[in-house]
């Protein structure tokens, strides 16, 4: 199994969720995030007086899979976030290596 973790534009969220509703996955977490990537922070160290921390708003979608599903939906996460501008996001995937059911302390895949 593996989790799947992107930031992204909020304003792409409706799209992202659109394309996910094509593929198979279990449940998603989704929590309002705001940041800033790394462009913004070498603007900071080089303008520091001058320049006003800005804070944009994003979206974190998180969503643990099969390892047979992560690219697909990583791709369709990907395809629909991306403006092609400075500050689409990022997609981060890690191995996850128990889930445990709160409900019924079922675990593992089945647990998913």
């Amino acid at each position: 199994m593996k989790k799947i973790e992107a930031i992204f534009r909020a304003e792409r969220l409706n799209e992202v969720r659109k394309a996910l509703e094509d593929h198979p996955y279990p449940g998603v977490s989704i929590s309002e995030v705001i940041g800033h990537g790394k462009k913004d922070l070498l603007e900071q160290l080089w303008h520091s007086k001058e320049h006003q921390e800005e804070l944009l708003p994003y979206v974190r979608l998180e969503v643990v899979v099969p390892n047979d599903y992560v690219y697909r939906i990583a791709s369709a996460i990907m395809r629909t976030a991306r403006t092609g501008e400075d500050g689409d996001g990022k997609i981060f995937i890690s191995p996850v290596d128990e889930v445990v059911r709160i409900r019924d302390g079922e675990e593992g895949d089945d647990a998913v």
